[in-house]
C-alpha cells in the first residue's frame, strides 16, 4: 500500500494524486486555450466568452492546486532520484520540477493579472469574484497576453520533455523513476 506522504523511495499518495490532477488539469487548459484564442472576435457567437470563462475558473483551481502541490513539496521530502544518474541529469531533473512549480503558479497569475488589466472579473469557480491585482491598463493587458501565451508554451514544452523523460526512465533505462509517481507499488 502506498503511504499519503512521501519516503525516500517513493512519492505518497497526495502527491501522486496531485501531480496526475495538474498534469490533466494542465493539459485541458491548455488544449481549452489554444481553441478558444483560434474562436472569432466578432460576432453573436458567445461561445468564445464562455470558453473564457471555463478557462479562468480551471486557471484559478490550477493556481490553488499549485500552491496547495508546492506546500505539500516543501512539507515532504522528495524520494531520491534512480541511483547512477549523472550530476547534470540529476541537475535537470531538480531544475525541470523547480520551473514547473514557477509555470503553474505564474500562468493563472498572469491570466488574472490580464483580466484585471482588462477590468473583468475574476470567479474562483462561482464561489466569488477575486480582487483585481492591478489597475484597469490596455498596454498592460496586451503585454499580459503575450506573457501568458508564452508561458503556456514553455509549460507545454516542459510538459513533453518531462513526460519523455519518464518514459525514457521506464522503458530504456528500466529503473523506478515513473514507478515513483504511480498508484500503486505493483507498477
Amino acid at each position: 500500500m502506498v503511504p499519503l506522504v512521501n519516503t525516500p523511495l517513493r512519492y505518497g499518495t497526495l502527491a501522486v494524486a496531485l501531480h496526475w490532477l495538474m498534469a490533466l488539469l494542465l493539459v485541458a487548459l491548455i488544449g481549452l486555450g489554444l481553441y478558444m484564442v483560434a474562436l472569432p472576435d466578432a460576432g453573436f457567437d458567445t461561445r468564445k466568452v464562455v470558453l473564457i470563462l471555463y478557462h479562468k475558473q480551471l486557471g484559478m483551481l490550477a493556481l490553488a492546486l499549485a500552491a496547495l502541490r508546492w506546500l505539500w513539496r516543501l512539507a515532504n521530502p522528495l524520494p531520491a532520484l534512480a541511483p547512477g544518474l549523472p550530476a547534470w541529469q540529476m541537475l535537470a531533473a531538480r531544475l525541470a520540477h523547480l520551473v514547473f512549480y514557477a509555470l503553474m503558479l505564474a500562468l493563472p497569475l498572469s491570466g488574472w493579472l490580464m483580466s484585471s488589466a482588462a477590468a473583468i472579473p475574476v470567479s474562483f469557480l462561482g464561489l466569488g469574484t477575486l480582487p483585481d491585482l492591478i489597475a484597469p491598463n490596455e498596454a498592460r493587458f496586451r503585454e499580459l497576453i503575450v506573457v501568458h501565451r508564452w508561458a503556456a508554451w514553455g509549460l507545454g514544452a516542459l510538459a513533453l520533455v518531462h513526460a519523455g523523460a519518464a518514459l525514457r526512465h521506464h522503458f530504456v533505462l528500466r529503473d523506478d523513476t515513473l514507478r515513483k509517481m504511480w498508484w500503486s507499488d505493483a507498477a
